[in-house]
């Protein structure tokens, strides 16, 4: 299978043929690279979709709820809208115009999301750190999530392309 737009390529039959005979180690690098060649594919495909996107960037360390991960999320999405609303309501008003195209991401710690937030920053991308205010399940001040655009899909493969869906 090749992807639209990508020079990436792969299918399971050609990943799985070299599953024979190998440790359980070589199953699981295996089975990461379906889920990977998975989540390119469900990627690209967004972007052929959809010319502006948010991104929601959330940290996997820090072992809050299903439902903190959302209300984090929820923050990062209206913050990082309205800092586009304001610099670029061109991209703005083609989102809203589109659906308001979401991606749901993971890194593994505050150092990944304080370096692709500074990235968004250098890029001039719209963006929002959520920083919890310590009611329930962090100390106040936690960094938990980010938020980036709605800019084109394009500009913000280029930053976070090669995170794994959350």
């Amino acid at each position: 299978m090749t992807f639209a737009g990508s020079s990436v390529a792969c299918t399971i039959a050609e990943i799985l043929a070299e599953a024979t005979l190998k440790t359980e180690s070589d199953l699981a690098s295996e089975i990461y690279l379906v889920k990977y060649c998975e989540q390119l594919r469900l990627s690209l495909e967004m972007s052929d979709r959809f010319r502006y996107k948010q991104a929601l960037i959330v940290r996997l360390d820090l072992k809050i709820g299903r439902g903190k991960i959302a209300v984090q999320c929820a923050h990062a999405a209206v913050s990082a809208a309205e800092e586009a609303r304001t610099r670029y309501p061109e991209w703005w008003k083609h989102w809203i115009d589109e659906g308001q195209a979401k991606i749901a991401l993971k890194v593994p710690d505050l150092a990944s999301i304080l370096r692709i937030g500074a990235e968004a920053r250098s890029r001039r991308l719209p963006h929002h750190i959520v920083e919890d205010r310590g009611l329930t399940q962090v100390p106040p001040g936690t960094i938990t999530c980010l938020g980036i655009g709605p800019t084109p899909s394009g500009l913000l493969d280029t930053l976070t392309g090669e995170l794994a869906l959350l």
